[in-house]
């Protein structure tokens, strides 16, 4: 119960600084919204996208599940929340942006990697929805032959860039983009830097945006020219 008193004091909070006060931000946006990004990430704790790029309300539209997955455009009769956002994002939001936010440490993909030992049949609903991305699985352990942590930052990557290219099979998205009207983002944060990598096609890899922690960045050469 002390958990939940914490919340409603920080909605107290969070009422006074953007409800109650003049010029409150809510005037209008209480009344409709315009981001201008659509910020698809990971369901983890950790990583919060409103509070991870210090976003105030409105600036970005967000869908989040475990392991921030992009399924593949599939319009049948199924129940395709994702998709849906996604929908609604470009096609009445109109955004201009969609970034694909994934991360380390992210315990989706630790079991999507595990999933051949004891931990298969753990999960009533998320073995089936890691189950699309076996397919980055198996690639990576083709190539890392084991799960470790390089391996599995390997397929948080790999993760992210799958879902880009998933993106790309609604026909509404691959349109604007090859318009020039919706560009498409996969963004990497480093819980152990605290650094942001962005994906680059020229370079085929993940490039920093920002730089590390002071603590993690390398030791000064300390060489004696003497």
């Amino acid at each position: 119960m002390r958990e939940v008193c914490k919340f409603i004091t920080g909605f107290n909070s969070f009422r006074d600084e953007y409800f109650c006060r003049e010029n409150s931000p809510f005037q209008k946006l209480r009344k409709s919204q315009t981001p201008t990004t659509m910020v698809i990430a990971c369901s983890d704790s950790r990583t919060d996208p409103s509070l991870i790029m210090q976003c105030e309300p409105g600036e970005i539209f967000v869908v989040r599940n475990i392991a921030n997955i992009v399924p593949p455009y599939e319009p049948d009769a199924g129940y395709h929340g994702v998709s849906a956002a996604i929908e609604y994002a470009v096609k009445a939001l109109k955004v201009r942006n969609i970034i694909v936010l994934g991360h380390s440490s992210c315990g989706g993909i630790r079991a999507l990697m595990e999933s051949k030992s004891e931990q298969e049949h753990k999960h009533e609903f998320v073995n089936k929805w890691l189950s699309a991305l076996h397919q980055v699985r198996d690639k990576v352990l083709a190539h890392f032959t084991s799960v470790t942590d390089k391996s599995c930052i390997a397929c948080e990557m790999a993760g992210i860039l799958h879902s880009m290219e998933n993106l790309m099979t609604f026909p509404w998205i691959s349109k604007q983009v090859k318009a020039g009207e919706l560009d498409i983002h996969g963004w990497y944060f480093n819980m152990e830097s605290g650094q942001l990598l962005s994906y680059l096609h020229q370079t085929k890899t993940f490039e920093p945006l920002t730089s590390p922690c002071a603590q993690y960045e390398p030791a000064p050469n300390t060489v004696d020219q003497a």
